[in-house]
């Protein structure tokens, strides 16, 4: 607990003055003021975030967190657990949507493994920051332990660190877990305080039966155990999952360091949520990358005050629509930097 005191202690609220300072830049630009709409918005928190009048983005990196859950046991997928490690595979090999987009905005994919059902090769290209092999059956008693809980932000924070060493100027989150869905819907049931109906979806696209079973599954698992809603780390180990801990770490940790964070969908939204409950300042932090077509994750980013920079129907996860995203911001950066002012380019402003 001592790594997510520490980190939670450093950070801050972003500084107005950075926010007044970019939006005297933009409106130098060759440009009527506000022309460029939430460009002009996302360049003004990159500058607050990253404390810097003329940020770049160069080092970017999507990391996607794997973890097994305990749950699937009970219907709530359309595949079968052995899915997962074998999408770990593809993700290394270069084969997955997430790689293919984060190629396109220049993008680093970094894989940990948090706490999947199987041990991998050593050698391959995988984080190893495993809690357990997956979590327990949430509907029978605790998802995991409250150490496990911590550990699994903790490990998250460790893999930010670990990157900034190499050079880290904006990080995404994602994930990869057969069944993660349901977790991810349980922690937004339990923080919002709302039906389960009203933040489940279909996950990887089951059919209405087993919607149903997949509500009932959560209701189950809520009324079982109980979580304290007002202390996250109890939501976490009694619903949750390692890879949303993990991801809640990452939040935290960019957050620390000054680092924007794009999150993706329900699942990034679900740890991001246990970061924002733990500090609500990391909000400061955070880009909603997209709206997922998991109704639990809009309601999440609504809470926190965010607002979807894409709506693209998407809710494969991995990382996609931070990806995506991230392409934007960074074309948001560039506009700051590298467009002319009125001065420069010797063209009248307003009323001139």
């Amino acid at each position: 607990m001592e790594l997510i005191t520490k980190t939670i202690a450093s950070i801050a609220p972003v500084k107005q003055s950075f926010l007044d300072s970019a939006q005297k830049r933009l409106d130098s630009l060759t440009k009527p003021q506000g022309s460029l709409g939430l460009l002009e918005d996302i360049a003004k928190k990159i500058v607050a975030i990253t404390e810097n009048e003329q940020p770049r983005l160069e080092n970017k990196v999507i990391v996607t967190m794997a973890g097994d859950h305990g749950v699937v046991v009970e219907g709530v997928s359309a595949f079968p657990q052995e899915v997962t490690p074998q999408m770990v595979y593809n993700f290394v090999s270069g084969g997955a949507a997430i790689n293919v987009l984060a190629r396109h905005v220049g993008a680093d994919v970094k894989v940990v493994d948090m706490g999947v059902n199987t041990d991998f090769d050593t050698s391959l290209a995988i984080i190893n920051k495993k809690v357990a092999y997956g979590t327990k059956n949430f509907t029978e008693g605790p998802a995991m332990s409250k150490d496990e809980a911590v550990q699994s932000i903790e490990r998250g924070i460790e893999v930010v660190y670990e990157l900034k060493q190499n050079g880290l100027d904006i990080v995404g989150t994602g994930d990869m877990g057969i069944g993660n869905t349901t977790p991810s819907s349980a922690i937004a049931a339990v923080f919002l305080n709302c039906p389960v109906e009203q933040v489940t979806g279909r996950g990887t696209g089951i059919d209405d039966d087993a919607l149903k079973n997949k509500i009932r599954v959560i209701e189950k698992g809520i009324s079982v155990n109980s979580p304290d809603r007002d202390d996250p780390l109890d939501v976490l180990a009694k619903v949750g999952g390692f890879e949303i801990g993990g991801i809640a770490g990452v939040v935290l940790g960019a957050a620390s360091l000054k680092i924007p964070v794009m999150v993706d969908g329900l699942i990034s939204a679900a740890g991001a949520y246990i970061a924002f409950k733990l500090c609500p300042m990391v909000k400061d932090y955070i880009f909603a990358a997209h709206k997922s077509v998991e109704i639990g994750q809009s309601k999440i980013i609504k809470d926190m005050g965010l607002e979807p920079i894409l709506d693209f129907d998407m809710r494969l996860g991995e990382g996609t629509g931070a990806a995506l995203s991230m392409g934007i911001v960074d074309a948001a950066t560039k506009i700051l930097n590298d467009m002319a002012t009125f001065g420069d380019a010797g063209v009248s402003g307003r009323d001139h």
